[in-house]
């Protein structure tokens, strides 16, 4: 079959320089403040070229001449977007294009007037999404050509993923890359022909500017439209077949333990020894990775390797914790590192990423038994609670990278978090007494977190000169290091740098916050539910649970519609700390269902309040009759009504900055199948598993969160049974002793003696087992066989973890 990019071959021209067509799918080797934002899929470390779009053909097309710059006085004259509630599209609101959001109004005008469709996509976070605006979408004059000539789309890729993956896979198929922002040209029926991500405003040496594309594509239309059209119509055939994911003639999934080995492999020779993480620059989280080397780790223990996986892992996540990635003032990580170090960050912080690495720090602490991990846990949640949580218990999407320096200043990336060491200085001047030389709390704090004069940021990773002079604070050396430096006791260093952060972080209050994007999404508020619900079962801290325990009661009450079942994707906060929906409301996606059923599962384990298995239970319910793919085994990523004429319909198949849903779902499945018994689970999980099984074999390292649930499905769950009352200290000793150990295969179930609950009457069996003496008692179940009682929890982890 002809391949996407052959198809278009025959009309458009994909020159390789420039900035245009984003990097792949893997990371790119160059610094994202100079370049689109990427979505990595294991911290790559290929180091792709960004790529830049243009339209060619037999027919002379317009030079792009040095055309007008953005306006410097904004626009009030509002577009459609003004109707709109998210935050990214409100921040279009004012621009001199003729913007509509996504929607058959657009179409129908396409269609009606036979113009193609400008898309473009990006979310209010994304620094060169907001480049773009700055410099194309404010220009009067590229204005006047996106409403003339095209019919302009704006969409939030967070409100709308479908669209947004849709169009990507076109992107990544044509050019070999992906990012945002992203700008695409579809024909009135939605099919794409051309499609890149950030455009400069005109031409330079090596680039295509964004207005020369527009006039190029403009008189390809009027001269040209039918080749389009007809090239445009291969490569959505080209891209139906290759995205195809099904069960076909295969009857069962692989060998977990060859898949396993494979994916372990890929992982190791991509490590970084030095700084940890699996690529040069940048680099991402990831923690689908380390959560899959834990696993790794726990079934190949007594090898070689499975010592390999722990120290790949927690190496990791020890340099991160000590990297600028980490903002060491106000808590948190940022999106990812711009360099090999974990120095400088791109300064974006994401909901998501909070979420999955609390749970990955606590996870490191349960498996090490290292109190560094499990504070790194609880300082995320901290952040968390303080800056991205809604007063009734929902969480807010993101904070932005770019702030003013100063009140009624441009903008810059990282001006909120960076730091000169004068302004250190000033802040500490106290001197240290005890010191074996002359020593202020200021020069302590800057020689611990390497600060310098000059600068530690690289001009490399500041191409716009925007962060000269300034610092990122990383630990340079450990506490033992600088104590013995200056001659102090490692307690004394400890509370003269906790001091000095804390006023840093009071100063920083009086500087212009970065922009917060308060849009609520249920799978992020998903993630968020499993952060706080595993962190404070682990830590034996209901403070936490109780946050998780908020969390699901915001989805359950803002973004559940009890009638239909169905969960609604966003919601955003309206004035005075209300909670308010678009109209029609955002339903929600296979994402949306994985993500709070995973939620819901883990907040059973850590309350054992029965209540969220059940309203787990009903969602998974609702997923499978929307999303579950009878034909070919699997799940959509959207409804089939929801995504009318789009020309595909998407498996995602890859776990990257977040895991993918169908990953996701699979483990859900299992566990599912753990507390109910109901064999149709099983059936289900085997069959997703066997739809992705040549994804897994040809490339597991891109499906690390699948490769684990393969695993898990073939070892068989446990299922971990405490008899008791959920009050009482007995069992609360018994609970805590099983969320102390790392034990990621298994479900924990509270028989409280009532046969008319609602796990007695999924598993009979339960009232067979008895308290052992009139105390909590444990039995650990596999295959259909319980273990002797246990009322000790000395021996209850003995037997969890030999």
């Amino acid at each position: 079959m002809l391949s996407a990019r052959a198809c278009l071959g025959r009309v458009l021209l994909l020159p390789r320089a420039g900035a245009g067509l984003a990097a792949s799918r893997r990371c790119p080797g160059v610094w994202p403040q100079t370049w689109p934002h990427r979505s990595p899929s294991r911290g790559s470390s290929s180091r792709d070229k960004d790529r830049s779009a243009t339209v060619s053909s037999s027919v002379p097309m317009p030079a792009g001449g040095k055309g007008s710059r953005p306006s410097s006085t904004p626009q009030r004259v509002p577009n459609r977007l003004i109707h709109e509630k998210s935050p990214y599209l409100l921040q279009h609101a004012y621009n001199p294009v003729d913007w509509y959001p996504w929607g058959q109004e657009a179409f129908d005008k396409a269609r009606k007037e036979n113009k193609p469709i400008f898309l473009s996509v990006g979310y209010s976070t994304c620094h060169w999404c907001h480049m773009m605006e700055e410099e194309s979408f404010q220009n009067e004059e590229i204005g006047r050509l996106l409403s003339e000539d095209f019919v302009s789309v704006k969409v939030d890729r967070e409100e709308r993923p479908d669209v947004d993956k849709v169009y990507m896979t076109f992107v990544q198929a044509t050019s070999s890359g992906g990012g945002w922002p992203m700008n695409v040209w579809l024909t009135p029926n939605l099919q794409p022909f051309v499609g890149g991500t950030y455009f400069p405003p005109e031409d330079g040496l090596t680039r295509v500017g964004f207005r020369t594309v527009l006039l190029r594509i403009r008189e390809q239309w009027k001269q040209n439209k039918n080749a389009l059209l007809e090239n445009s119509q291969r490569v959505t055939t080209a891209l139906l077949a290759r995205s195809e994911i099904s069960v076909g003639d295969r009857q069962l999934p692989p060998s977990a333990a060859t898949v396993n080995s494979r994916c372990f492999q890929q992982l190791d020779e991509g490590y970084d020894e030095e700084y940890g993480g699996f690529a040069e620059a940048p680099k991402f989280p990831t923690p689908v990775i380390l959560s899959f080397l834990f696993s790794y780790w726990l079934s190949h223990r007594l090898t070689q390797d499975g010592s390999r996986a722990q120290q790949m892992a927690l190496h990791t996540l020890k340099m991160m914790a000590n990297g600028g990635i980490r903002d060491h003032v106000g808590q948190g990580f940022h999106r990812y590192s711009t360099d090999r170090q974990w120095h400088v960050p791109h300064f974006e912080k994401m909901l998501y990423d909070q979420a999955q690495l609390a749970v990955a720090y606590s996870q490191a602490f349960q498996i090490s038994g290292d109190e560094f991990y499990s504070d790194v846990a609880k300082d995320i949640l901290q952040y968390v609670t303080r800056s991205l949580s809604h007063r009734s218990g929902g969480f807010y999407s993101a904070e932005d990278a770019d702030s003013p320096p100063e009140r009624g200043m441009r903008p810059k990336e990282g001006a909120y978090y960076v730091w000169t060491v004068k302004e250190v200085q000033q802040l500490l001047p106290e001197p240290v007494l005890g010191a074996t030389e002359l020593l202020t709390s200021g020069q302590l704090f800057t020689k611990h977190y390497g600060l310098t004069e000059a600068g530690n940021i690289s001009p490399s990773q500041d191409p716009k000169g925007e962060l000269q002079g300034q610092n990122v604070l990383t630990v340079r050396y450990s506490l033992e290091l600088t104590a013995a430096r200056f001659g102090l006791g490692v307690e004394a260093v400890r509370t003269l740098l906790n001091t000095g952060l804390e006023k840093l972080f009071q100063a920083r209050k009086h500087r212009p916050k970065p922009h917060l994007d308060s849009k609520m999404l249920a799978a992020w508020n998903g993630l968020m539910v499993s952060g706080y619900a595993v962190t404070g079962a682990v830590l034996g801290q209901d403070r936490l649970i109780n946050y998780a325990t908020n969390g699901a009661k915001f989805l359950k009450r803002h973004m559940f519609d009890v009638a239909s079942g169905r969960l609604m994707r966003t919601c955003y906060t309206g004035s005075g700390g209300t909670v308010e929906h678009s109209n029609p409301p955002c339903w929600g996606f296979l994402e949306d269902y994985a993500f709070v059923v995973r939620g819901l599962l883990d907040l059973y384990e850590a309350s054992q309040e029965s209540a969220w298995l059940e309203w787990a239970l009903r969602l998974q319910d609702t997923q499978d009759r929307l999303f579950w793919d009878s034909q070919g085994g699997g799940y959509f990523c959207s409804e089939a009504e929801l995504g009318a004429g789009l020309p595909l319909r998407l498996k995602d198949d890859q776990d990257g900055a977040e895991p993918s849903a169908n990953s996701v779902s699979a483990h859900n499945l299992l566990r599912l199948h753990g507390f109910t018994g109901h064999k149709d689970w099983m059936d289900k999980c085997v069959c997703l598993l066997t739809a992705f099984s040549e994804r897994m074999r040809r490339v597991p390292v891109a499906l690390p969160e699948m490769v684990r649930a393969l695993s898990a499905q073939q070892q068989t769950l446990k299922q971990i049974v405490i008899c008791g009352d959920r009050q009482a200290k007995d069992t609360k000793a018994l609970v805590q002793c099983v969320h102390s150990v790392y034990i990621p295969n298994k479900v924990l179930i509270l028989a409280d003696g009532d046969p008319l609950s609602f796990l007695s009457r999924q598993l009979p069996f339960l009232s067979t087992l008895r308290r052992l003496e009139d105390q909590a008692t444990a039995y650990v179940c596999e295959n259909q066989a319980c273990s002797m009682p246990i009322t000790d929890p000395c021996e209850l982890r003995k037997l969890l973890h030999p």
